[in-house]
């Protein structure tokens, strides 16, 4: 992506020579060097500080009371099928699914939440049941199957709190309670991530225009290495901190997703640059920035090249990026050559 130019005045005022109306010389006599006229695509980025984290944060509370008995360690990876803690010294069980755990399932139920949780089970390798929404004797038998592999009363019911759903594995951030601690219902117990690797950027909300949801990106490592990214959350956030009345601050929390999840293995908590684009022009004709001429008469022009003469041509310009600047005007095509002074 194209280096942003800030200022584009400043710019312009380092550019070029004054020809004073002059429009025809020799070639040889003014040339040091000479370059083509270039149609692509420019793009203006700016580039913001950002933190390396983990993606989807949740709080996993109890559904109720008891003690707590264990807990999985910080940055544990929980895969389906395993315990994240233990309430009483039986098992909180995480499952994948984007539908809350919201009730008990047992015998005659029926719903989304049932399809799910069967998904589950057939995916830890229990069968003898059909996944649909419908919780049957064959379901409940596979049930008592699972519970005796966990070491828990063989009911057949999956009571609520058995189990958490989440989207993807959960690695664990935070214990947010201690073992042999009483909890009640919705008490928390840990805070959890996904497993993907994300940066997190907080841009003033002036600038809000730079991060819609979607939009490319790229992420500049501690070490060098670029990886392409995408924005996928921005979220207002309002920092009332001073309190007493004072002004509150307002900013956008932008969060990046990183395609190379390869390069981020030896990283914890790092510093990242994200580079989002301010600005783009497609197909359009471009120069180097050092190209441009300062016309006597006001504006900007080139020089065109051809053969050993030369002669000056007024240019509009456009976004200046990475070192080049769009360009047009009556007679400039593709292909031209240009003076680059010294």
């Amino acid at each position: 992506m194209a280096v942003v130019l800030v200022g584009g005045t400043a710019a312009l005022a380092a550019v070029g020579l004054d020809w004073s109306g002059e429009t025809d010389k020799t070639a040889r006599d003014r040339v040091p060097a000479t370059t083509p006229v270039t149609r692509q695509t420019l793009v203006e980025t700016k580039s913001e500080s950002g933190e390396l984290g983990y993606d989807a944060p949740v709080t996993v509370s109890a559904r109720a009371a008891g003690t707590v008995t264990s807990m999985a360690g910080v940055g544990t990876v929980i895969q389906r099928g395993q315990a994240l803690f233990r309430i009483d010294d039986k098992p909180v069980i995480v499952l994948i699914g984007t539908l809350p755990a919201y009730r008990a399932l047992s015998s005659g139920i029926e719903g989304a939440d049932v399809k799910q949780f069967e998904t589950n089970l057939a995916a830890l390798g229990y069968d003898g049941f059909t996944v649909d929404e419908e919780y049957t004797g064959s379901t409940a038998s596979a049930v008592r199957e699972w519970q005796e592999d966990l070491g828990i009363d063989e009911t057949g019911v999956v009571d609520l709190g058995r189990v958490v759903f989440a989207a993807a594995p959960l690695r664990v951030e935070t214990q947010s309670a201690s073992v042999g601690a009483a909890v009640q219902a919705s008490t928390a117990v840990l805070s959890c991530t996904g497993t993907a690797r994300v940066a997190t950027v907080e841009l003033n909300i002036g600038d809000a225009r730079l991060a819609p949801v979607g939009a490319a990106v790229e992420v500049t490592l501690p070490n060098g290495k670029k990886s392409a990214g995408k924005v996928i959350a921005a979220e207002t956030v309002v920092d009332d901190s001073e309190g007493g009345g004072g002004d509150s601050e307002t900013t956008l929390e932008v969060t990046v997703s990183i395609d190379d999840q390869t390069a981020l293995a030896t990283l914890d908590r790092a510093a990242v640059t994200v580079a989002f684009t301010a600005s783009k022009r497609e197909n359009v004709l471009t120069i180097p920035v050092a190209a441009l001429l300062a016309l006597a008469e006001g504006g900007y022009g080139v020089e065109i090249v051809e053969g050993a003469s030369s002669r000056v041509m007024a240019v509009e310009t456009g976004l200046f990026a990475g070192g080049r600047v769009e360009v047009s005007g009556d007679g400039l095509t593709e292909g031209m050559t240009v003076g680059v002074p010294s």
